[in-house]
């Protein structure tokens, strides 16, 4: 770390900011991590400040793999986020939009981890993590941007904010077979009966080798139990209080997902 920087600083504003619910904004100069590593650390010293809250650790998410958010924001990569255990949700899920200033969707596989990922010999590729998935689910991330410029937004202070993360919302499980597929299963979207967008999931294994590998980086491990949204099948979409919504990926269910 630069030795002006503190992630505990940074953490804090950040808290503060949500807990008042503040516009969100880039950190200022004076708390900004200069680099990946420094915004990682105030991710985690955010977590400590969340976790009384919002419970312990229970998955992780790809943020930014599309390489236009990539663009916008200046990165070639893309961004971990941490899901807490009180913010994981059951289909059907009834989410209360007054809890949130801007709340905004994303249609995602998830999948559950059956068995721990600790540190490989060489880092986890999407042959070597498959047999860790237990099974498969649809799943809507929730994701509060805080009414967010994102032409403006710098991804150093997205990371430090945990990516707007604010919560899953998983459909029912399905068992993994080793010998079956999840690359290019058919995604499809409907808003209040109407169809509103379909797509087919891209390399969903090759993006939880990425966020196993960064788990590693960051001093922990992906663990039995805990569930990874593999990244949008679908581009971002808001909703509005009396929404009914429902995610559907082939031959794995739907989630649904009610707006109050």
């Amino acid at each position: 770390m630069t030795q002006s920087f503190d992630p505990d600083k940074a953490a804090r504003y950040v808290f503060e900011a949500h807990t008042s619910r503040a516009e969100y904004c880039n950190l200022p100069v004076d708390l900004a991590p200069g680099n990946v590593a420094e915004a990682y650390a105030a991710q985690a010293a955010l977590a400590r400040l969340l976790e009384p809250k919002q419970g312990k650790i229970a998955g992780l998410k790809i943020a930014t793999t599309m390489k236009i958010m990539q663009q916008l924001m200046g990165i070639d990569h893309p961004c971990g986020r941490l899901i807490f255990e009180r913010r994981v949700f059951r289909s059907p899920a009834e989410i209360r939009m007054a809890d949130h200033m801007h709340l905004v969707l994303e249609c995602e596989l998830a999948v559950r981890i059956g068995r721990a990922l600790p540190r490989p010999a060489t880092p986890y590729t999407a042959a070597s993590v498959k047999p860790a998935v237990a099974a498969v689910m649809p799943a809507f991330e929730l994701i509060e941007d805080r009414k967010a410029d994102y032409k403006s937004c710098k991804a150093l202070s997205m990371i430090a904010d945990n990516c707007w993360n604010a919560g899953v919302v998983l459909g029912s499980e399905t068992p993994l077979d080793s010998a079956r597929s999840i690359d290019g299963v058919r995604g499809s979207l409907e808003i209040d009966g109407r169809p509103s967008g379909e797509g087919r999931t891209d390399g969903p294994l090759d993006a939880l080798a990425w966020v196993a590998n960064l788990a590693i980086e960051q001093g922990r491990m992906l663990e039995p139990g805990m569930v990874v949204i593999t990244g949008s099948i679908i581009p971002t979409f808001p909703v509005e209080p009396g929404n009914r919504v429902v995610f559907a990926l082939d031959e794995f269910g739907s989630a649904e997902l009610i707006a109050r």
